[in-house]
């Protein structure tokens, strides 16, 4: 029999599924679906199509269990469905890839179990998200970086800082292309003020741009703030690099230094974001000073 048709064979058998929460969605207890319909039966059969099963488990226990039975009452199998896309199965030796996850989902949120729908809508949501937050990191590269970008985004993939060759040679290449200071000051600011611009939890990669800043003496660093092409983009990258977590030798020391109209400036900018986070670092950094 083939892999992918077996479960369907069982559900051909079944008059009865058990609906229980795994990952805490939708309702306490259970859901008990009566299955002798047998326009019931083929929609739930229509739902837990597999498409392949390609040799990968997941490394969790699932967000529903499916408990099937016969007319009987025997136990035909136990199902557990993983992130709204592959089913888990002991017959198997690998999870199985569902033809269409939302046909499941809907399924589920039809039968009073709305969660799993809810928190495949966030996560995908959520994927979109951090790919337009890529793209936007990607774009705002500076010129003569061409090259490196695999190498540093290979960062957020292994978990690793990035080495000193690393940001010797993309000091480097940034010299070259940008002999002035002060435009060099700018692109790194520009390209920090990209992606997430979180101040915390955002990808390794993201913080490449800040490692570099980090090197850039204060004097270049106001230059740059201070020179007419500045602009919000500007302000964002500097918001998060000043206020995150030490980002500078001699942070405390660099950010008392700011002239008073820059820090009100860049105070404007962070409160108008949308990240507590980053808020509530720039009121302790940027915000009035006590006497």
């Amino acid at each position: 029999m083939d892999g992918t048709t077996a479960l369907d064979s069982v559900l051909q058998q079944a008059h009865v599924v058990q609906l229980s929460s795994v990952g805490g969605f939708g309702v306490d207890g259970e859901i008990r679906v009566d299955l002798s319909d047998p326009a019931e039966l083929a929609r739930l059969r229509t739902a837990m199509t597999v498409e392949s099963l390609p040799g990968v488990h997941c490394m969790c226990f699932g967000d529903v269990r499916f408990e099937l039975s016969d007319r009987s009452g025997e136990r035909l199998a136990d199902v557990f469905l993983h992130h709204g896309a592959t089913l888990r199965w002991g017959q198997w030796e690998s999870d199985a890839v569902l033809a269409d996850g939302r046909l499941l989902l809907a399924w589920l949120a039809g039968h009073g179990m709305p969660g799993p729908m809810q928190q495949f809508e966030a996560d995908r949501l959520r994927a979109e998200e951090r790919a337009e937050e890529g793209r936007n990191w990607l774009d705002a590269m500076p010129f003569g970086l061409e090259g490196t970008a695999d190498r540093i985004l290979d960062l957020s993939r292994t978990g690793d800082s990035p080495s000193p060759e690393l940001l010797a040679e993309l000091t480097d290449r940034l010299q070259l292309t940008f002999p002035d200071p002060v435009e060099r000051v700018l692109a790194l600011l520009n390209w920090y003020g990209s992606g997430s611009g979180r101040c915390s939890g955002y990808p390794v990669h993201e913080g490449v741009p800040g490692k570099l800043l980090g090197r850039v003496p204060t004097a270049d660093l106001l230059a740059a703030l201070a020179d007419p092409r500045a602009e919000d983009r500007h302000d964002a990258g500097a918001v998060r690099h000043l206020v995150g977590w030490k980002t500078r030798p001699r942070q405390k020391r660099d950010v008392a230094g700011l002239p008073e109209a820059l820090r009100a400036r860049l105070l404007v900018h962070a409160r108008s974001s949308e990240d507590s986070d980053k808020k509530a670092r720039a009121e302790r950094w940027l915000g009035p000073r006590r006497a």
